[in-house]
């Protein structure tokens, strides 16, 4: 209680006291109701000014400062009005939260997150996921702040695994986005594509970004395929409606206090030949004879997408960009992706510039090739980070119960990542299960069987370890079996120390209508009993004698020396490649021209409740002097289809001059390689 409040109420019972007589009994119990009402009203102000109120209008102050000495960011990036009336805009364990379509739910977060929402200033980043965490308008340190996230797989670029019974069951045969897409066109009767954007609508909604914070969890991890910005003639893809969702997303991380990860999960032609890539088969970027103009077209979705997540209005949600999900190193070759990793670089700072706060963090996955062999690459760069997918689950599987592996990840993560965070800098692990075995519907893929049972068609022969039934059937786990689980999730995050979940939800399938990969699924764990209800608990679980605790060098955390990256360390890594691997000659390869006009992103439509409220939600381009074209077909020539089968050479198709050629037929689906 304030010195004013207390000599007022001081006062208020001298007065009583004093009085002749006159002042009765119920005058003071009613004065008293009175002071009592006071010292509530203080108690619950104060604390709402402090929490969210005072952070907000301190961030505006600080964005108008040039001095940045405050750890605090721009909440908003315009002037928005006060609302004519009061409205419930914020909120904390138990409250009641307002959704786009007018419905409620109470809010659950015993970690003390704060949600915020105004429809009048709807860039404000004011919320808080934990109380350990902190709020969108602070900044996160890396390397101190663990990073605590969860994947939303299968919700905007789908796979078989996490999607069997909304999609892929319901169309036999079809094995990948690609052969879902054709089918869905064909059925009109059920909507057609249109079917995708109901899955959007549904998979992933805003409770589930609301539960995210409430477990405990800070970052969310979300794939996005490149036909959210266009698609070309012969691509059956959904074109741009992901992209919609996408903004969903960015609002409703915003909302709860999530930062976002946007990992492109899927290139022209396939990156890694899996079938989360768009198309199952054979892997044509940066590899054969399309793969330098598959590289060109990456490039440009790299750009456009930086473009828009650079702008202020979104840079401090979404903080990280894995430029390329799982590419494969022992096809494309090492120094031909690093060559490509360091356009890329260029192509996201040139968006937002250099130093804290300009733009993402830079996300490369290893490419298999293990964490070692990038020691070194690109010292001085600005806020580059190494991203790394740890699964037991693949190849050897093993015989013995779970509760003789709870310990595996300590032995077999922690060191690599210690190393790393020594020797590359910021390394996190982008993806792991809890699967130890690769049992579960379509985890291999559709029709591909499992190593654990000797089915899987990949390679092999695979050895006939047992039966996957103990493994799926989770109704049937007892509390040893779960506690194991459990105990296993511990040790993985407390030896990945920054890391995100694969995945946060798995769908039911049509068959059994339940899930049947619940090693897979975080959402399942935690409502059954394996998942820790808080991850903090991890810490400490390895019982790790020499964990990392060192500090990031200043340039990856865009400090001093950001972006001054020695010349000796990018003299043979320039742009383009020299030559190309499974393909001839470079100097005859495809490419394309770029002069095609930008497909700029959209932003999101928001209403303001006031009409005195303005909105600036951003034209998509954070770099107005960044006017180069981005790459299309030159005129005069006739290409090969983007998604050519690689195996073999193959003559020249279009180089500026080269005379025309029928495009080659689409390429039979072969099996990719185990990953």
């Amino acid at each position: 209680m304030s010195n004013v409040t207390n000599s007022r109420y001081l006062k208020e019972k001298q007065a009583v006291y004093a009085a002749p007589g006159i002042k009765s009994r119920r005058n003071i119990i009613i004065l008293s109701v009175i002071a009592g009402l006071i010292v509530i009203i203080v108690a619950v102000v104060v604390p709402l000014y402090f929490a969210v109120i005072k952070p907000h209008s301190d961030s505006s102050r600080n964005a108008a400062s040039p001095s940045g000495a405050s750890t605090s960011k721009s909440a908003s990036p315009t002037a928005s009005a006060v609302p004519p009336k009061a409205a419930v805009v914020t909120g904390g364990d138990g409250s009641t939260v307002t959704m786009d379509d007018g419905t409620t739910f109470q809010y659950k977060n015993a970690f003390g997150g704060i949600w915020y929402h105004d429809a009048n200033d709807p860039f404000n980043n004011a919320a808080q996921a934990q109380s350990w965490t902190p709020a969108l308008n602070q900044t996160f340190r890396y390397g101190h702040d663990r990073i605590r996230g969860v994947n939303l797989g299968g919700w905007l670029n789908t796979e078989p695994v996490i999607l069997s019974p909304a999609l892929y069951q319901k169309y036999p045969g079809t094995i990948d986005e690609w052969t879902l897409s054709v089918a869905m066109a064909a059925d009109t009767a059920s909507g057609g594509l249109s079917q995708l954007e109901d899955h959007y609508k549904t998979f992933i909604t805003e409770q589930d970004f609301a539960q995210i914070a409430g477990a405990g969890l800070n970052f969310v991890r979300i794939p996005l395929p490149y036909w959210a910005i266009e698609v070309w003639d012969g691509e059956p893809f959904l074109a741009k409606t992901s992209w919609t969702y996408f903004l969903k997303a960015i609002g409703w991380a915003r909302k709860y206090g999530l930062r976002i990860n946007l990992d492109l999960h899927a290139l022209p032609g396939s990156q890694n030949g899996w079938n989360h890539s768009g198309r199952l088969g054979t892997i044509n970027f940066l590899n054969g004879t399309m793969g330098y103009a598959n590289a060109q077209r990456s490039l440009d979705y790299i750009r456009i997408i930086s473009e828009f997540i650079s702008q202020p209005q979104y840079k401090d949600v979404v903080v990280m960009f894995g430029i390329t999900n799982e590419p494969q190193v022992p096809f494309i070759g090492q120094e031909n992706l690093s060559r490509y990793y360091l356009q890329a670089y260029n192509v996201v700072r040139s968006a937002g510039g250099i130093g804290a706060g300009n733009g993402p963090v830079i996300s490369y996955h290893d490419g298999f090739a293990g964490l070692d062999n990038w020691t070194g690459f690109l010292p001085g760069a600005d806020r580059i980070s190494l991203d790394y997918h740890p699964y037991l689950c693949f190849n050897t599987q093993t015989s013995s119960p779970m509760s003789a592996n709870v310990n595996r990840p300590c032995s077999t993560w922690g060191g690599p990542m210690n190393d790393s965070m020594t020797a590359f800098g910021l390394t996190v692990a982008g993806e792991f299960s809890n699967a130890i075995t690769d049992c579960g519907t379509f985890v291999n893929g559709v029709g591909q069987g499992t190593r654990y049972d000797g089915t899987y068609v990949n390679g092999g022969p695979w050895p006939n370890v047992g039966s996957c039934t103990p493994w799926v059937n989770w109704q049937s786990w007892d509390s040893s079996m779960k506690s194991s689980i459990k105990q296993f999730a511990l040790s993985s995050m407390d030896a990945l120390q920054n890391w995100f979940f694969w995945t946060w939800k798995i769908g039911n399938s049509t068959t059994s209508g339940t899930v049947e990969a619940p090693a897979w699924s975080y959402q399942l764990g935690l409502q059954n009993g394996w998942m820790p209800l808080d991850p903090r608990a991890a810490n400490g679980v390895c019982g790790n004698t020499d964990p990392w605790s060192g500090v990031l060098p200043p340039a990856q955390t865009g400090g001093a020396g950001a972006g001054q990256i020695p010349a000796s360390a990018t003299s043979t890594i320039g742009w383009p490649p020299t030559t190309i691997s499974s393909a001839t000659d470079f100097s005859l390869l495809p490419q394309y021209t770029s002069t095609g006009p930008i497909p700029t992103l959209p932003p999101p439509t928001l209403t303001p409740a006031s009409s005195t409220a303005t909105i600036n939600a951003g034209n998509g381009w954070a770099n107005p002097s960044d006017s180069t074209g981005v790459a299309v077909p030159i005129a005069s020539c006739s290409y090969l289809s983007p998604w050519l089968e690689s195996a073999a050479p193959l003559p020249p198709v279009c180089t500026p001059g080269a005379a025309k050629r029928e495009a080659a037929p689409e390429p039979r689906i072969t099996a990719p390689p185990s990953r």
